[in-house]
């Protein structure tokens, strides 16, 4: 069994940083860890993802350079760095785990099987 929990998350000014962690527990189905946003009234949107095997990752379009998803594996901790901050930014981030490879699939949130209960991040401008 699987168990995510999220921190780090808060209230910053525009071009500030924030950095998530996501530590894990248990063993198994958690091959590919991910970053998903989510605000009141949208769809949950897929932010980074990295697959632990092999270290690769993946970005969306609006966070790529700006965001560094990265993972501690003696500590079991995935990682999300967040840096040049804007308000569009502004949602609850979730950590979310699945068995096989990020390379397919990591942007769909109903792949995902675990996730943690969610962070506040909060950008004002």
């Amino acid at each position: 069994q699987v168990e995510l929990v999220e921190s780090g998350g808060g209230s910053v000014q525009a071009g500030g940083s924030l950095r998530l962690s996501c530590a894990t527990s248990g063993t198994g189905g958690r091959n590919c860890m991910a970053w998903f946003r989510q605000v009141p009234g949208k769809e949950r949107e897929a932010v980074a993802a990295i697959t632990r095997s092999t270290g690769s990752t993946h970005y969306a379009d609006s966070v790529r350079g700006r965001f560094t998803i990265s993972q501690d594996n003696a500590k079991n901790t995935v990682f999300l760095q967040m840096d040049s901050l804007k308000p569009e930014d502004t949602a609850m981030y979730y950590c979310a785990a699945k068995l096989y490879s990020c390379a397919v699939s990591w942007r769909i949130a109903t792949d995902f099987r675990k996730w943690g209960q969610g962070t506040q991040v909060t950008v004002s401008s």
